[in-house]
This record gives C-alpha cells, structure tokens and sequence, in this order.
C-alpha cells in the first residue's frame, strides 16, 4: 500500500501474473540522478540498471540485488538510493512525484495560456466553455478569498493565490487518475508550498506586524516575557499546519481508497466466496470515496489558498491607528466639502 503512495524511481503501471505465479511488472523506468559529494562524481542513467530482484536485509528494507556504478537501491517505507562503500549519496533524480509535477506544471501553462489567448482575441465577447469555468474559479478567489483578507492589497497577492489554488487543485486530480502519483499527499511538497507562503509572509509583514509580534502594545512587562515567545512560536506553526493537513487529507483518501479495494482480496484469501460477495460493497464503497476525493481535491486546494491569505493578510495589515487616521481625514475633507 505504501509503494502506491509513496515515491518512487519508476512508474509503475500495473502487474502481469506470469507462469508458477510469477508477477511481471509493467513499469515505465526514470531517469536516476546521483552525486556524491566525497568524489564530486555525477551519475546518470536508468532506474532498469537496478532491475534484477530484490532480498531483505536484517532491518526488512528490500535491497536490490544488482548495484550499478557503485549503488543499490533501499526500499521500505521510501525508496534509497545508496553507495556500496557507505558514501553519502545526493539523489536529485527525476522521480515519479517530480515527473508528476512537470506534467502538471504543463498541463497548468497550457491552460491559463489558451484561456488567456482568448481575452485577448475576443476581449469584447462573453467567456463560454472552459474559459467560463476558469473565470468563475478565479473570481472566487479574488471575491472569497484574497478581498476579505487582503483588503486593499489583495491584487498584489494574486498570482501568488491563484497559483497556489490551481497547482494543488491539479495534482490532486491528477493524483486520484489510475496510476497516478500521490504528489500532494508526500509531505516534502506540502513542506516546499508551505515554505514559500511562510516566506511571502515574514517578508512582507510590515511594521505593525513585527511591533506586535515581538513588542505587544498595552501588556505589562512581565507578562511580555511569556508571550513574546508564544507569538514567535505561533509563527512557525502556521506553516506546519498547513504542510499537514493537505498532506494528511490527500494521504489518508488515497490510503482508504486502496483499504477498501484490498478487502476483496483479503476476505478472498480467507474464503473464495465471501472474496466474491464483498467485490460489491467494496466497489461501491470505493466508488463512493472516489467521488468524495474529488470533492476534497478542491476543498483542500481552497483551505491552503485561504489559510495561505489569512496569514498574508495579518502580516500586511495596518494598524487600528493608521486606518482611524485615514478615516478622520477622509471625514475632515468630507465635512469641508
């Protein structure tokens, strides 16, 4: 089950059962990318090199039985790549979950790019089929999302929530395809796109932000000695909780979906017939959690683009001062007119 959702050096496709039981397995092989900082040595070339079975170590990871160029493969939980002397090893291979990611980064700038030769082409007639259903996703943002909590700043911010919104949106599709990668259900990519919110924010946090964060206004002294380091600690787990609860969400639909698709086979080796009686309940269960994935795929996708706002949107926000100043100039000038 977690060789399905986890990440791998090859894609596999589906099993043959061949004579005596054998499997064949039906795989597409990826390219291997290695470099290994004690010899400054690059290697590159196909992840069939280590095609040649596998045997358990005393730890219970699955070793490959053939090792080129000095490496083997360590499989358990994920998937290694080691150096027969015990050299640190630098993987930068084009794995399945990177190759997913460049499909969907494709599949992504060739839609916003059509849709967007269309506005420019036909600007003055009314938006219809895809290009209807892509403006209704990106008013939604912009009207639910970035306005509410971004204010006046919210068109700065959005290719930022745009992005974000249809990058995990699209693999999480992507994801439930048969045979696809469980991209956004590994916790590295949600860690990456948590990252990059957390930095947008601390860089654009302006001085209201900062002053309450490390110098809360109006709170003795004392009581600033414990709480300053709750805010700053407060800080860090924004990011955290939203690496975790995409990368939860997106894990624990694939895993269930595969529980319950697996019942079959499980109830089968106990019994034939009650194998077969299940085959019902357990398509039609799984038919159901399909269904709802694809719901959570969006839901998901508009949870971190929202959280991703809120958390903008306390960092670039001004002060009460500064907004009632505004205010009574605005109602100054109103009331000399």
């Amino acid at each position: 089950m977690f060789g399905h959702v986890g990440d791998s050096h090859e894609w596999h496709l589906f099993s043959l059962e061949g004579e005596h039981g054998h499997e064949t397995e039906v795989a597409m092989p990826l390219p291997v990318i290695t470099y290994r900082p004690k010899t400054g040595e690059f290697s590159m070339f196909s992840y069939s090199r280590f095609h040649g079975g596998w045997y358990l170590d005393e730890f219970g990871n699955h070793i490959s039985n053939t090792s080129y160029d000095g490496l083997y493969v360590e499989k358990n939980m994920k998937e290694k790549i080691r150096a027969d002397n015990g050299d640190p090893v630098y993987d930068l291979s084009i794995t399945k979950n990177v190759l997913s990611m460049m499909i969907s980064v494709v599949i992504i700038l060739l839609l916003m790019t059509s849709a967007a030769k269309k506005y420019k082409t036909a600007s003055l007639q009314a938006p219809k089929g895809f290009q209807n259903a892509l403006e209704s996703a990106i008013i939604f943002i912009r009207d639910e999302v970035a306005r509410p909590n971004l204010g006046p700043k919210y068109l700065k911010f959005m290719p930022l929530l745009l992005t974000v919104f249809f990058f995990i949106w699209v693999n999480n599709l992507l994801g439930l395809l048969p045979g696809g990668a469980n991209f956004t259900g590994n916790i590295a990519v949600t860690l990456c796109l948590s990252i990059v919110s957390f930095i947008v924010m601390v860089v654009k946090a302006n001085k209201h932000f900062w002053g309450h964060l490390l110098n809360p206004p109006g709170v003795p002294t004392g009581i600033k000695f414990l709480l300053v380091p709750i805010e700053i600690i407060s800080l860090f787990i924004k990011p955290i909780a939203l690496t975790i609860r995409l990368f939860a969400n997106i894990l624990a639909g694939h895993i269930v979906i595969l529980c319950v698709i697996s019942m079959i086979f499980i109830f089968g080796a106990l019994s034939k017939g009650i194998g077969i009686g299940f085959v019902p309940v357990s398509l039609a269960f799984g038919v159901f959690m399909f269904m709802l994935e694809l719901l959570v795929a969006a839901i998901q996708a508009f949870i971190f683009t929202n959280l991703t706002a809120v958390f903008i949107g306390q960092a670039v926000e001004e002060g009460h001062g500064h907004g009632d100043e505004a205010h009574g100039h605005e109602a100054h000038g109103a009331a000399h007119h």
